[in-house]
C-alpha cells in the first residue's frame, strides 16, 4: 500500500513538473529531465523534433478558433495526436490540416471532440487519471512507464509510444482497468522485440558506466 502511495506521488510529480517549468526552471532542465530523457527509446534528435513539431502545431491554430477552443497536441516519433474541445466540425477539420502541413510529421490522429472547452474541473481530474495510469504502469513492472506517453481528455486516455506487442497489452489492460477511465484510445506503435531490445541497448550504451566499488578493509 505505502510502494503503491509513493508511486504515484512520484506519478503525480512527473505530471505537474511542465506545469511548473515556469517556476522551477533548474527542476525541470536538470536531472528529472535528463533522467526521462535517457530511457526514452526515441533519439534525442527525434525528441527535439517532436517538441518543435508541437510548438508549430500549437501556433498553427487558425485565429478564428484559437480563444474558443481547448486544443492539445502530442508528437511522439513524428507522430501526432490532437486532443481537445473545439465548436465545430469545420474547426476540427482545418486545425488536422494545418497540423499536416508541418513538415516531418508521419501520421495524425485527430481526437478532437466537438463542444464547449472543458472546465478547470474536467482538466484537473484528466491530471489524476494520468497520474494514477502512471503510477500502475510502474507497479506492474511489466513496462517502463518511461516507454509509453499518457494523454489523458474528458476521462478518455490515449496511449503513445514505441512498445513491443507485450508492452503494448500490457498498457492497454492497466489504462483499461483504471479508476476513472472512460475509454481508452490506442496509438502506440507496435515495433519487435529484437527492435524494442536494439532501442534499449543503445540507450543503455550511450550512458556512462557507474565507478567501480572501492574495497572496503574491516579493521
Amino acid at each position: 500500500m505505502q510502494k503503491t502511495k509513493l508511486t504515484l506521488a512520484a506519478a503525480a510529480l512527473l505530471t505537474l513538473l511542465p506545469m511548473l517549468q515556469g517556476c522551477v526552471p533548474v527542476i525541470v532542465g536538470g536531472a528529472a529531465a535528463g533522467v526521462m530523457s535517457a530511457h526514452d527509446r526515441r533519439s534525442t534528435g527525434t525528441q527535439t523534433d517532436d517538441e518543435t513539431t508541437e510548438w508549430k502545431a500549437g501556433r498553427g491554430v487558425p485565429a478564428q478558433y484559437k480563444e474558443i477552443s481547448h486544443v492539445n497536441f502530442t508528437s511522439y516519433n513524428r507522430r501526432v495526436l490532437i486532443t481537445g474541445e473545439v465548436p465545430s466540425e469545420e474547426a476540427k477539420s482545418a486545425i488536422e490540416a494545418e497540423t499536416r502541413k508541418i513538415e516531418g510529421v508521419r501520421e495524425v490522429y485527430n481526437e478532437l471532440g466537438i463542444g464547449p472547452a472543458s472546465s478547470l474541473g474536467s482538466r484537473s481530474t484528466d491530471s489524476y487519471i494520468d497520474s494514477k495510469v502512471k503510477a500502475r504502469l510502474v507497479d506492474s513492472n511489466q513496462i517502463s512507464a518511461n516507454h509509453v506517453k499518457v494523454v489523458t481528455e474528458r476521462a478518455i486516455v490515449h496511449l503513445m509510444g514505441l512498445v513491443s506487442a507485450r508492452e503494448a497489452k500490457v498498457a492497454v489492460d492497466v489504462a483499461r482497468t483504471t479508476a476513472g477511465v472512460k475509454k481508452v484510445v490506442n496509438v502506440l506503435e507496435v515495433i519487435g522485440d529484437d527492435e524494442a531490445r536494439r532501442l534499449d541497448n543503445q540507450v543503455l550504451g550511450a550512458r556512462t558506466a557507474p565507478p567501480a566499488t572501492a574495497p572496503v578493509e574491516n579493521r
